[in-house]
């Protein structure tokens, strides 16, 4: 079957160890399911897995993706939940220690077909168009964990998001204006912001300009270029939700502020199948369009993978099969 997959590791160069062309069929085991796939989306996480980031080398080649929608054997048109928790495991598989996502111990989603434990299938909603629901199983989903799980807001509280243009800052952008949130963002690319604010942010700032007022929460993937501006643009008693450190961890802790204004910092990780059914529902109901930034068959993987290495992306990348 064709996929695409990681064959060498690369810090300096990581697309050097893409390949795309055949690999085997996933064999069948009690308790999981094949999904011949329809879509597929491609996130950082795709990246780092090339550069040896949470993928060991002994086990490539590895299919990568964690992201996809398709068809069971038996019909059934569903959403690929990618966290997969470990044998024995009961409860939110996010808090699972020894979890793992599609791609990095269990072949991903970019390929024809993809074997996942029956539990990990969402029924696709059939509002919902293909291109879409690849959008939805990691940076949405995360998005979706941070505002309605862990950012503790309702509707018209004021939310910050940090770094507009990423797949879960456009996600956050998309769900909290369709959730009734004011939502701000802050981009250094003009252009970016442009986009955010046609996508239902209410204002748009450049990366660490002081803001007018301080928000309810700050939703934040970035990491500590944006750190110290995250906890001063908090009100007394806002909550900080962490999902990423794209530019490394914070040389200062702001500790001082954290106790003295009794903020929360909470940390956020991806989200569970409830909430991915949820989010399906969510998004399906409030006829809410994903941001794509483009769209590729799947034996142009490298194109979209160019496409994610670049500076200029907005929204998700999506591979048709």
């Amino acid at each position: 079957m064709l996929a695409a997959y990681a064959a060498r590791q690369s810090t300096d160069d990581p697309l050097s160890g893409l390949e795309v062309g055949e690999r085997p069929e996933p064999q069948a085991r009690p308790g999981w399911t094949t999904v011949r796939l329809r879509t597929s989306g491609l996130n950082h996480h795709d990246l780092w897995s090339l550069q040896g980031v949470g993928l060991p080398a002994e086990r490539l080649p590895m299919i990568l993706g964690c992201d996809g929608a398709g068809v069971t054997e038996d019909g059934q048109e569903v959403i690929v939940h990618a966290v997969v928790a470990s044998d024995g495991w009961r409860g939110d598989e996010t808090l699972d220690p020894r979890r793992t996502l599609l791609s990095e111990l269990h072949p991903g989603t970019m390929a024809e077909l993809v074997a996942v434990p029956s539990h990990n299938l969402v029924a696709r909603p059939a509002a919902l168009p293909w291109e879409h629901a690849a959008c939805l199983s990691t940076a949405w989903l995360t998005a979706y964990r941070m505002l309605f799980t862990n950012a503790g807001v309702q509707p018209g509280s004021l939310v910050l998001v940090q770094g507009a243009g990423g797949g879960v800052a456009t996600a956050l952008v998309q769900l909290g204006a369709a959730a009734g949130l004011r939502v701000w963002v802050t981009s250094r690319d003009e252009a970016k912001r442009r986009r955010a604010l046609e996508l239902g942010a209410a204002e748009a700032f450049g990366s660490g300009e002081r803001l007018p007022e301080r928000v309810d929460a700050v939703l934040d993937t970035v990491g500590a270029a944006v750190w110290k501006h995250s906890i001063k643009s908090l009100v007394p008693g806002g909550t900080l939700v962490t999902a990423g450190a794209t530019s490394g961890d914070p040389d200062r802790t702001q500790l001082t502020d954290i106790f003295f204004r009794q903020l929360r910092v909470v940390g956020s990780t991806m989200g569970n199948r409830g909430e991915l059914e949820r989010l399906a529902r969510f998004v399906a109901d409030h006829r809410i369009e994903p941001a794509v930034d483009s769209t590729f068959p799947l034996g142009e993987a490298r194109r979209g993978f160019e496409r994610m290495a670049g500076e200029d992306l907005f929204g998700k990348v999506i591979f048709t099969h």
